[in-house]
């Protein structure tokens, strides 16, 4: 095996960054999948191992002196402690989307997306402002870029004007044990006092471009199937910036008996409710990849999603795409229920597109390309 070594760069992998998290875990648990010449250390912030054990247990994992839970010290600590730690490796794979002035000059930088340029009001000024001054130089620096889907690639390209040769899609992918690691529905359904009703599942943090409110607004107004008194939502996700709109909302219009908020629920409970649910509903106003759509396909639940961003190109007809109207998700819920067969199948076929093993082998694709020096 070759001693070409590369060093993974996850010092914004703090709790609570979620999808952006998963994706690049993904991708190492599908590098101990297949064959490749590279030796992949990682670099993580303190506590890293603990709440990643597999990791730590398939690969060397050099924690930082710190838990990086402000962005000042995870820079400093790019700037410092990890450019002389990994001054020696081959390539250095930055993944929270930005790359320190010092270090290696050697780099693929993963960009998950870039939201705040479409959406600048959803982002605090301060963070705004940090990024409209160190993404531009980012990607502009990097010796090559990754991205999860070709909309964040021709996102980039329109955005700053990155040559199309400089960017690489790698795929989000799936570990192969999920559909075995599922917690039952009759546990769910008391767990969670789910009633015996149907359900739905959202599995998302309460930031505003998730748009909570829309499917909210669709219990009041939508009528049909949405006015079932026994229809639940479950809003599968931790508290995010809109989470004080989202309970204000629920309260407003006595919609607490139908909207179970449990926070982030376990990989076992997610799965379960996937599983159970009549459909996934995903109205997100922006997803630079959207990993829920694809868990749902894995796992039989049929999808109904907003046709913004990446989402209609990863779901392809594996699922409902529709626009962000009332008219238009009214009967979404009948026609999902009678469809339910076809888009289960649809969903299962799609899914294998989407692997932890084909997001690895796209992840070593790019390796060699930023190590070759190719465009």
């Amino acid at each position: 095996m070759s001693h070409t070594r590369i060093a993974m760069n996850l010092l914004w992998c703090v709790p609570g960054v979620g999808g952006s998290e998963e994706y690049l875990v993904r991708q190492l648990l599908g590098l101990e999948e297949i064959e490749h010449d590279y030796e992949i250390e990682v670099f993580a912030p303190l506590g890293f191992s603990q709440r990643q054990p597999k990791i730590a247990q398939l690969f060397a994992v050099h924690e930082a002196p710190n838990d990086c839970s402000r962005r000042a010290v995870r820079i400093w600590l790019e700037h410092t402690w990890l450019a002389k730690k990994t001054r020696s490796f081959s390539l250095v794979h930055h993944g929270g989307g930005t790359l320190p002035r010092r270090g290696n000059k050697k780099t693929l930088l993963t960009v998950h997306d870039i939201q705040w340029i479409d959406y600048p009001n959803y982002v605090s000024p301060l963070k705004l402002r940090y990024l409209q001054r160190v993404v531009p130089s980012s990607v502009r620096r990097a010796s090559r870029i990754a991205v999860p889907s070709r909309f964040v690639a021709n996102s980039l390209t329109k955005a700053f004007g990155v040559a199309a040769s400089k960017i690489g899609v790698v795929r989000h992918g799936l570990e192969g044990d999920l559909v075995s690691i599922t917690t039952d529905e009759a546990t769910l359904r008391e767990k969670f006092s789910l009633g015996n009703g149907p359900v739905l599942v959202f599995p998302a943090i309460t930031h505003p471009h998730k748009n909570h409110l829309f499917l909210l607004n669709l219990l009041i107004n939508a009528g049909g199937a949405w006015a079932d008194p026994s229809l639940r939502i479950i809003f599968a996700g931790s508290q995010g910036s809109h989470h004080s709109q989202v309970l204000a909302f629920i309260n407003e219009h006595d919609l607490s008996s139908r909207v179970v908020m449990p926070g982030r629920v376990s990989d076992k409970d997610r799965n379960g409710l996937l599983k159970m649910a009549d459909a996934m509903v995903f109205p997100s106003e922006y997803e630079g990849f959207g990993a829920p759509v694809i868990e749902a396909m894995r796992m039989g639940a049929p999808i109904i999603s907003s046709d913004r961003a990446s989402l209609p190109g990863v779901i392809g007809d594996a699922g409902l795409v529709l626009p962000l109207t009332v008219e238009a998700w009214a009967d979404a819920l009948d026609v999902v229920r009678r469809r339910r067969t076809e888009l289960v199948a649809s969903g299962h076929s799609r899914s294998q597109l989407f692997t932890a093993a084909l997001s690895a082998t796209d992840l070593v694709e790019q390796y060699r390309i930023a190590l070759n020096g190719q465009q």
